[in-house]
């Protein structure tokens, strides 16, 4: 594997000019689609194949007159508004349907709307809505886009969009927002990390560099996909979050082996050739296992989730690529600048330097009296008291996902605004005026075994069933049932007293279908299945609960195998595995403590929702278990390339942490940056993602690979590298044992801590 990465890099430095042309012409041929990579992405796609909702949804062409989704148009009416801008206002409401697809005004409810302005301050305008539901949900996003609507009134008149479909609409529009401020905030945090890391204005900027064209061309991939496939809004949120921290921490890594290595007295091509043939390899392992984690995503058979998953598999493959290629090629452009120290930081240096020489006692530079690095002290620290530095760290993350045992799941869209956003506006208005639960109906399929529903039995049985549910306390009404074209089967709507995505209405909606068949009745002649807008959150939410265990399995099956190959030793990638266990369960904890139980919530600026969001715990495992396994991939191969030269444990483990450690910090100390940016922007459900990852990416850089990993290696001792002799013979070699200098694989070990030699300034 390490000759097929020299073979490459050979090729990029012969043909460097050609490399870094194409990119750019890639790179500038897809801006254009990158800026439009949201025209073809849907905020639908959370239907349920085989679901009650699904069925319901898919039976409501057989009925005249139903309706699959409710959209209406909020009129407002202020003091200072009249007849005539009220009537201005449903004219220019019929125009902007009359340009989208599945949407209409009745001339009919147009005419109430102009009576009932002159005596209610609130008008609601239902609108005639046609298609799937996945078409309701594109309607209402593209009548949000003509609308325009807004708190500030128009004329004395404030118009909203209301209905489920708007209120993902407008979470559409939130999402693009948050993005876009956190995408201004994330880049200049992470480039003065970076500035700080390497003390140089060129080394810093081209991580920068890679991480943003890897999100721009994932940007375009992701307009292309859309037009071949749906794809939800949210795909473009993941794909900035992972693509911004895993395309600067390959980076990271591959540029931090390359000054190590100059900086050790290699000459700079060979100093290229070994940062890639090691920390290059590294990089695209662990790539591939972080695409293969989220691949895990596919276990869930939900357009969204899929979509989403695609997106993060994208910008990751693409960031290995240019890792790869692109990154070698500008380090060779830039030469010097790539591994030296700027002026300022080369002074800093100096000046720390001198502080520390006149604290020095007599005899210090004595090689025999060098005090070891920091790095080495800790590791050695750690080592000598492994079962306390194991049990500890173990108690912190256990203590931390403790709280994940009372985790619920939960999903909507209402109570995600800010409470002046115009979205919940407009939804609080039409509340007023219909009531809560009239935009997001529950709806009652009957297929009758046998006759029609005229035939004295079935209606019999169809009315007692009619009345049975408006005796229940969340129901605030019950429409007269609805007969389908074959007279086969009925509907009917039941329009809750809260709205559809309160506790409430999800109570009524579990009482529905636990009686659906019980006792003697309608369940006896009939088939009953209950959707509409609480049916098919509840129903998602089942779905994506109901695989995680599914998502689990493929996760850590994958991880281990693919640390198998890397590593050649049984027992190190079960570690792995299990810590990485460890991580996420206390990322769940901490999510549960800050938006289920609300400890933070003066902190982080909202309420709690007494629940965690369905899509990221699912999310969350994945996106953790394939970043964790950089760190692991990055520590671990040091650390083998150690054993193999010295042939000990202890020696192999404090010089590998040593060499590493630094670089580790420094990009999970990016990742948390850019992790927190978005846990401090955007909706709760964007929030939960941010404030998981960081968390986890947290402890997992620190308390695990700092910590657990060196104590848990240390009791494990020749264990670490067991292979029964069958399983030798089979697996590919990666080559991590030799770092590739010249002269021979098994070199000396190097000087304890190479990050802190500085090259002499020209």
């Amino acid at each position: 594997m390490q000759k097929a990465m020299d073979r490459l890099e050979a090729a990029v430095a012969r043909r460097r000019r050609l490399v870094l042309l194409t990119w750019l012409a890639v790179l500038l041929a897809a801006l254009p689609f990158t800026l439009k990579q949201t025209d073809n992405l849907t905020s639908g796609g959370f239907v349920v194949p085989g679901s009650g909702s699904e069925k319901v949804d898919q039976a409501i062409d057989d009925f005249d007159e139903a309706e699959r989704e409710s959209l209406a148009v909020v009129l407002a009416v202020r003091k200072e508004g009249d007849d005539a801008a009220v009537r201005r206002e449903l004219e220019r409401v019929d125009r902007a349907a009359g340009k989208v697809d599945h949407v209409a005004l009745a001339k009919r409810e147009r005419d109430r709307a102009l009576a009932s302005a002159a005596q209610r301050p609130i008008v609601v305008v239902p609108l005639e809505v046609s298609g799937s539901q996945d078409d309701a949900a594109d309607a209402a996003t593209d009548m949000r886009d003509e609308l325009d609507p807004s708190n500030e009134p128009r004329d004395g008149v404030e118009v909203h969009l209301v209905g489920q479909q708007a209120l993902w609409a407008g979470m559409q529009d939130l999402t693009k927002e948050d993005l876009e401020t956190a995408e201004r905030t994330g880049f200049p945090i992470v480039f003065i990390i970076l500035l700080a890391v390497f003390g140089s204005l060129a080394a810093a900027s081209l991580p920068l560099a890679l991480g943003f064209g890897s999100v721009a061309l994932t940007g375009a991939v992701i307009y292309f996909l859309s037009q071949q496939t749906e794809m939800s809004v949210f795909v473009t949120n993941v794909a900035s979050m992972i693509g911004i921290g895993v395309a600067v921490d390959y980076s990271l890594f591959v540029l931090a082996r390359y000054r190590e290595e100059v900086q050790a007295g290699l000459e700079p091509s060979e100093a290229r050739r070994v940062a890639m043939r090691t920390s290059g390899l590294a990089v695209a392992f662990s790539g591939i296992t972080v695409m293969i984690s989220l691949a895990g995503l596919f276990m869930v058979n939900s357009t969204t989730i899929r979509s989403m998953a695609m997106g993060a598999i994208v910008v990751v493959a693409i960031s290995i690529l240019a890792a790869v290629t692109l990154l070698p090629a500008l380090m060779g452009l830039l030469g010097r600048r790539a591994y030296a120290r700027g002026r300022l930081a080369v002074l800093g240096g100096l000046i720390v330097r001198s502080l520390r020489w006149r604290r020095r006692r007599p005899g210090r530079t004595d090689p025999a009296n060098t005090k070891p690095g920091f790095w080495q002290r800790w590791t050695n620290g750690v080592m000598r008291h492994p079962v306390i530095a194991a049990l500890g760290s173990s108690a912190v993350l256990l203590a931390l996902a403790v709280p994940a045992l009372s985790l619920e799941w939960g999903d909507g869209a209402l109570r995600q605004f800010p409470k002046d956003n115009e979205t919940r506006v407009g939804a609080e208005l039409a509340a007023k005026a219909t009531g809560p639960g009239a935009a997001g109906p529950t709806q009652v399929l009957i297929d009758l075994d046998s006759g029609k529903v005229s035939d004295p039995a079935n209606a019999r049985a169809l009315k007692d069933y009619a009345a049975g549910l408006k005796r229940d306390r969340e129901v605030a009404s019950v429409a007269p049932p609805l007969t389908s074209r074959d007279e086969r089967s009925a509907l009917i709507v039941v329009t809750p007293k809260h709205d559809s995505e309160s506790p409430e209405a999800r109570a009524m909606l579990g009482r529905l279908r636990a009686d659906a068949d019980a006792g003697e009745g309608l369940g006896t002649r009939a088939g009953i299945e209950v959707g509409g807008t609480t049916a098919g959150v509840e129903d998602f939410k089942d779905l994506v609960s109901g695989s995680l265990w599914k998502i689990a399995l493929f996760v850590m099956g994958f991880s281990y195998l693919v640390l198998l190959v890397l590593l050649r030793s049984v027992l190190l990638p079960l570690k792995a595995v299990v810590m990485n266990l460890l991580s996420v369960a206390a990322a769940y904890g901490v999510l549960v403590m800050v938006f289920q139980y609300g400890w933070f919530d003066g902190l982080l600026g909202f309420e709690s929702l007494g629940y965690i969001n369905t899509m990221t715990p699912p999310f969350l495992l994945a996106i953790v278990f394939g970043l964790s396994m950089d760190y692991e991939v990055f520590l671990l191969t040091r650390i083998k390339e150690r054993y193999a030269a010295t042939g000990d444990t202890r020696t192999a483990v404090a010089q590998g942490l040593a060499a590493s450690a630094r670089t580790i910090t420094s990009a999970a100390l990016i990742m948390v940056a850019v992790f927190a940016v978005f846990a401090g922007t955007g909706v709760p459900s964007i929030k939960e993602i941010g404030l998981g990852l960081s968390v986890a990416i947290a402890l997992d850089a620190t308390l695990v690979r700092l910590v657990l990993v060196p104590a848990a290696m240390e009791l494990m001792g020749k264990w670490n590298w067991w292979l029964p002799g069958w399983l030798d013979r089979i697996l590919p070699h990666a080559d991590f044992e030799s770092s590739g200098r010249s002269g021979g694989d098994r070199q000396p070990p190097p000087r304890e801590v190479p990050e802190e030699r500085e090259p002499v300034p020209a």
